[in-house]
């Protein structure tokens, strides 16, 4: 792996040399680097009552859609460069507004401009990993809700595809049908977690070209029978997506985030065994 950390218009510029952390098994420079990877993304609708029920702070409210639905994001990371090396990753987050319960725009389109509203964010759900050095990172740094799980990627000229499992027990499929309009997306990630009672906020620079698509046929999840997968459906999601998305280039810095609630209630998610995963990827290539 080759960063790029000089100059003055490189986006890693000046983040090297880093800060040195450690938890478990992990060992890692701050801010963590992300140089390629294969992202794709589902929206689905939920109960709003219901996602309300988990949230760790009265001060958060969900993101709701014109018809009073919350929405539900699940998506999955392939990372293939990174400064702690290649791992997969499958991300369950709730957009919701922190200090504010309004926002100026309805329905999806602030799932897609995160950086520019204030108090908008994703709180992340579930984030299982399969790589131990990553659980160990996420949860000791951030409080991320990571446990080990096996992932295999399909990435075809067609579709991008994770197939999830925590050893037998099947989580779940995800597909994303390659279409859409193309979107420059320089916006900052913001994630919610919780670290020991703290509510953490954690804004992650991003450079990258989506696509976005409405059109979702042949793009699904289909859930196992896991305690993730069940906790999805608790949230009575809806049986289809409603927008899809994924990003044909991406680059992005993880860095530490502030403490910005204290006190709040506990969200640690599913914490799984520690064992070794599976990652594995197959590409198969265009016009083949």
């Amino acid at each position: 792996m080759n960063v790029n950390t000089g100059g003055d218009h490189g986006f890693f510029s000046g983040t090297r040399p880093g800060t040195m952390a450690k938890y478990g098994r992990a060992s890692f420079e701050l801010p963590i680097l992300y140089l390629r990877d294969d992202f794709f993304t589902l929206y689905f609708t939920a109960d709003v009552k219901k996602v309300r029920s988990i949230l760790p702070s009265d001060r958060m409210h969900p993101v709701t859609m014109p018809n009073g639905r919350a929405i539900a994001v699940i998506g999955a990371y392939n990372y293939i460069d990174t400064t702690i090396g290649p791992y997969g990753e499958v991300p369950v987050a709730i957009p919701v507004l922190y200090g504010r319960k309004h926002l100026p725009l309805a329905g999806f389109v602030p799932a897609l401009r995160q950086g520019n509203c204030p108090g908008f964010g994703v709180l992340v759900m579930h984030l299982p990993v399969t790589k131990i050095e990553a659980r160990d990172a996420g949860r000791g740094e951030w409080g991320y809700t990571k446990f080990i799980a096996d992932m295999t990627f399909d990435i075809t000229p067609e579709y991008l595809q994770c197939s999830m499992a925590e050893g037998d027990d099947h989580i779940m499929d995800l597909r994303v049908v390659r279409r859409g309009f193309h979107v420059k997306d320089n916006r900052p990630l913001v994630t919610f977690s919780v670290k020991d009672g703290k509510l953490v906020r954690t804004v992650i620079a991003q450079r990258g070209v989506m696509r976005v698509s409405l059109a979702t046929k042949g793009s699904f999840v289909k859930f196992g029978t896991h305690a993730m997968a069940r906790s999805i459906q608790a949230l009575d999601i809806s049986d289809r997506p409603f927008m899809a998305s994924f990003y044909t280039e991406r680059a992005a810095i993880l860095p530490s985030g502030t403490v910005v609630e204290m006190d709040v209630r506990p969200f640690e998610g599913h914490h799984g065994k520690d064992r070794k995963a599976k990652h594995i990827m197959r590409y198969t290539p265009f016009g083949v």
